[in-house]
């Protein structure tokens, strides 16, 4: 079943475009990773998911219906941007929240609060950055939603926190719940996510799981002979993108499989050869490169 689905989903500011024709699939039970540089349109689309804003065009649906008062009361939403009423303490604060979704029960914020070491006694003008990320984080989960939709839920948490937090929302998910949300911390959507998708310039550009876009990316070998042998040697095999001499190492870049590359290789008085596998963060720096779109 799909939580979340858009069909042509299409967002302009005047004659901006943030959104282009955007269909996105978040499936139940899954972590959805929304990645792209600033500007790129994350921040549009969960608005426009949450209600906030409406389209230009297209279509939103979650759990099959249409955005209604009923579905809102499922959803956990973190903004980009947090704000904070600073006279109130974080109870105070998750009370009001709570009264807001008519649920009171403060036990799984009270949990979750513990669980990132906050203190929900101080006042929220008196909290640090990563305090009144944390205290964003508890409201979103304070009511138990079937959907957590997070912009940017690392921001500002220290690498304790961090793991806590994913931890927590891996029992969230083995629990029955979904998440969607978009981050810059891309060794964070690396770890977490079971699937992402890249936005550029509005458009998504690439969607899949992080171990099939690792697998398909594009990696480096780098090979050391006993002898110089030429760049040319290794121009013609499938998947090589690239081959560079220099002296008695060649370096190729490739994508695919690397066996008949490695063979090839092994012709020569092999020393030795090293890999670069690509990371998530590779990955993105080459579709942004690709599709020429910067911060």
């Amino acid at each position: 079943m799909n939580v979340i689905s858009t069909r042509q989903l299409a967002k302009r500011y005047g004659k901006t475009t943030a959104l282009r024709d955007l269909n996105l699939e978040v499936r139940q039970g899954e972590v959805y990773g929304l990645l792209g540089p600033n500007g790129a349109g994350k921040t549009t689309t969960l608005r426009l998911l949450i209600d906030v804003i409406r389209p230009t065009r297209g279509s939103i649906t979650l759990f099959g219906e249409p955005m209604s008062p009923r579905l809102r009361g499922r959803i956990g939403y973190l903004p980009g941007e947090l704000v904070l009423y600073d006279r109130l303490t974080g109870a105070d604060y998750l009370r009001f929240c709570g009264a807001l979704r008519d649920h009171a029960d403060l036990g799984e914020a009270t949990t979750l609060a513990k669980r990132l070491d906050l203190d929900l006694d101080r006042r929220t003008g008196e909290l640090s950055k990563g305090n009144r990320q944390k205290l964003g984080l508890v409201q979103a989960f304070a009511h138990r939603p079937d959907l957590v939709i997070l912009d940017e839920p690392a921001s500002g948490l220290d690498p304790l926190a961090q793991r806590e937090f994913h931890a927590y929302l891996r029992e969230y998910i083995d629990g029955g719940g979904t998440a969607l949300f978009s981050s810059h911390v891309l060794s964070e959507v690396e770890h977490v996510a079971d699937r992402v998708g890249i936005l550029l310039a509005g458009s998504l550009v690439v969607e899949d799981t992080v171990a099939s876009l690792k697998a398909n990316a594009l990696r480096e070998l780098t090979f050391t002979f006993a002898e110089e042998v030429a760049a040319a040697t290794f121009s013609g095999i499938p998947g090589v993108q690239s081959a560079q001499a220099n002296g008695q190492e060649v370096r190729c870049r490739v994508t695919g499989a690397v066996g008949e590359l490695v063979r090839t290789a092994a012709r020569f008085p092999l020393v030795n050869v090293t890999s670069h596998e690509p990371d998530l963060e590779d990955i993105f720096v080459h579709y942004t490169e690709e599709r020429g779109d910067d911060d």
